[in-house]
């Protein structure tokens, strides 16, 4: 049997621009997938990734055409084959799973059923037959009670859940290539550990050949053989993963894993200046010329070809790869300015409880709600002018919640949110006045759905200048350029809409109309969830300097704690909605003290394959909190029986001033 399940030879993959020049966002691609492989590839977005993931099933994109070359699969070329006989191949012989499982899942279909009409449609299985196989597969990708599990909705599962559901599908058909597009980018740090660990057990067990397509170093590193580098449609550099990641040769690789902040340092990380070319418009030389540190008038004028290296088994594009041959890839991290915060409360929550139930109508009457175990519960937390303070935990634990309800867009159930000295909030947003809501913004995790789309950047800019400080003319112009100058646009961007700009950009927008409110505190949710690891590190850089010249307050959630790391004073965790531990940044990191802290920590994926994560408390999803107790006893590691079960653990002050609700000894949880 041949070792090579699939050859790629020459491929270019371009579209005709409007003067009807052919333009190429792939180019002369050759690579070969081996049986059992694993192979991530990774780069910024628009590098050509996913366009070449797709090619590897025969498939291209409206608006696209095979410039030359060919993608074979059991020597069979799939870009000539015609539909009927790619039916026979996808599904069956090469299987996609999505990025989010959540919406590839049909909603109204339970579990069983689906993955039942994958069976029948690339296998030649009898209904008998077919059940078996369901329970086989929902065993083999590590779900409990697989009988249970089928007669389940996807809205039922976590969002791990529903990714091994989507796994358990494209493994019905016993594929010889699995194709997985950004398959953990949504996902919390425990789910998305689990997750690869389901990956690398199905990778070993079945022989199956995978592509993992990421921009995500730290996932790639834990489950590929071999990584593929990509910019502007070309390979830069496709070798060993302890070959790419432990000694980089290419200056963008270097710079991608410079922009990554670490667990294991405080600051942020280095951002990689300007961005991806446009196809196109490198008409000759290294397409990474302009952003290289390294270039030289013979990198401008002279396009380097990929050149391998038998001594590292690696091939590079790069003139200048010896003189990073020797070069290990040393921290590269900008000192924060950190001044000691003030004790000067700009924000308080006391007691604070949230409840999704619903209210019965007399109770909407009375304006009461009736839910003794609400989904957030007695929050106590004391923010300081210029602080950032970060709420971490899985999904589901509460943090979007919060930040909804300082917002103003969800009613609290019990307690008060106090702004400033005196003032008590409006618990709708309704109610607020014009300059409490001023005073508060809310940044997006996803700015494609929180920026009008038939708006121009002026346009979304203008509206907080308008509706808080009733600017108009000359005035509002000059203020909209000093604001997109402040978040590194410019004037430029003005006329542009949200669809002409990367995902960094769009996400530059949102924190310019954040900044035009002149707002004292800042609610960021998940806002570099969704961006590559070089605009990640500019996003971050940005609103630290902003943080700096405006003494704004951030109240920043996100599931990365490397990034909390990053950009954090003080950090809070919480777990079904109750705090479990908050202390600042530093002491949460270096001396984690409740057992929660320690599974979110040891599950953090580090750029380097030599580094595991520490999968301690299991994958389950929880529907709601216990009614009594600690919220974590079902997952703890260290539950010591009834007293977890039955009673609300107290608050212990650490030596270091880290708060830590727990039944256990400060000695016993450091052991």
């Amino acid at each position: 049997m041949e070792n090579v399940v699939q050859k790629i030879n020459n491929l270019s993959i371009g579209f005709r621009s409007q003067k009807g020049e052919e333009i190429s966002i792939l180019k002369n691609i050759t690579t070969e997938i081996k049986r059992g492989e694993t192979v991530g590839i990774v780069g910024e977005s628009g590098s050509g990734k996913s366009t070449l993931a797709l090619a590897m099933m025969g498939y291209i994109k409206h608006g696209l055409f095979t410039t030359s070359g060919e993608c074979t699969f059991n020597s069979n070329d799939l870009l000539k084959m015609d539909g009927r006989a790619l039916e026979k191949i996808r599904g069956r012989k090469i299987a996609m799973i999505p990025q989010n499982a959540g919406q590839a899942l049909t909603p109204n279909l339970k579990i069983g059923y689906q993955i039942d009409e994958a069976l029948r449609l690339h296998t030649d299985l009898n209904k008998i037959d077919r059940d078996k196989k369901i329970s086989e597969l929902l065993n083999k990708v590590r779900l409990p009670s697989p009988e249970t599990m089928a007669l389940r909705y996807p809205h039922e599962l976590s969002g791990g859940q529903q990714q091994r559901v989507a796994v358990a599908m494209a493994l019905a058909g016993t594929p010889e290539l699995l194709l997985l597009d950004e398959p953990t980018t949504g996902l919390d740090v425990t789910t998305q550990a689990h997750v690869l660990e389901l990956l690398k057990f199905i990778a070993k067990d079945t022989g199956t050949s995978m592509v993992y397509v990421s921009h995500d170093l730290g996932a790639i590193a834990q489950v590929s053989d071999r990584i593929i580098v990509m910019y502007a449609g070309e390979i830069v550099l496709d070798g060993p993963v302890r070959s790419v990641l432990k000694n980089p040769i290419h200056p963008y690789t270097f710079g991608l894993l410079k922009s990554i902040p670490k667990l294991s340092l405080a600051g942020l990380p280095h951002s990689m200046p300007g961005s991806q070319p446009q196809p196109g418009t490198i008409k000759k030389g290294c397409s990474f010329f302009d952003r290289c540190s390294l270039s030289e008038e013979k990198c401008k004028l002279n396009s380097p070809q990929l050149e391998y290296l038998e001594e590292l088994k690696t091939s590079v594009r790069c003139f200048k790869h010896k003189e990073l041959i020797e070069t290990k890839n040393k921290e590269n991290v900008i000192t924060r300015n950190d001044k000691k915060v003030q004790i000067n409360e700009i924000l308080n929550l006391t007691d604070v409880s949230i409840s999704y139930a619903k209210q019965k109508l007399l109770d909407q009457i009375l304006n009461r709600f009736t839910d003794d175990n609400p989904t957030v519960k007695g929050i106590n937390v004391d923010i300081n002018k210029g602080e950032t303070i970060a709420l971490v935990g899985e999904s589901g634990s509460g943090k979007s919640t919060i930040l909804k309800s300082i917002a103003g867009l969800l009613k609290t159930k019990d307690g008060n949110i106090k702004f400033g000295k005196e003032k008590i909030l409006q618990p709708d947003v309704k109610h607020r006045n014009p300059n409490d809501l001023r005073a508060i913004q809310l940044i997006f995790q996803n700015p494609d759905e929180s920026l009008n789309p038939n708006h121009t950047v002026e346009q979304i800019i203008a509206q907080p200048l308008r509706l808080y400080f009733g600017m108009s003319g000359d005035e509002l112009k000059k203020n909209i350029i000093d604001i997109l100058e402040k978040v590194r646009l410019g004037e430029f961007y003005m006329t542009r809409y949200p669809r002409q700009l990367s995902g960094g950009e769009k996400q530059r927008v949102a924190v310019a109309r954040a900044f035009a409110a002149k707002p004292d505190i800042i609610l960021c949710d998940e806002v570099t969830s969704a961006l590559d690891v070089s605009v990640q590190a500019a996003v971050l850089n940005l609103l630290q300097q902003l943080k700096e010249d405006f003494g704004t307050t951030y109240i920043f959630v996100s599931h990365d704690l490397a990034v909390v790391r990053a950009i954090s004073d003080r950090v809070a965790v919480l777990y079904q909605g109750r705090l479990c531990e908050i202390g600042p940044s530093k002491n949460v990191y270096q001396t984690p003290s409740h057992p929660y802290t320690e599974v979110l920590l040891g599950a953090v994926l580090e750029p380097d394959p030599d580094i595991k994560p520490k999968l301690v408390a299991e994958d389950i999803v929880e529907d709601r909190p216990p009614e009594k107790g600690c919220s974590f006893q079902g997952r703890c590691p260290k539950v010591i029986g009834d007293i977890c079960k039955n009673e609300t653990p107290p608050w212990i002050k650490a030596d270091n001033g880290n708060l830590i609700r727990c039944h256990l000894s400060l000695e016993e949880l450091r052991k």
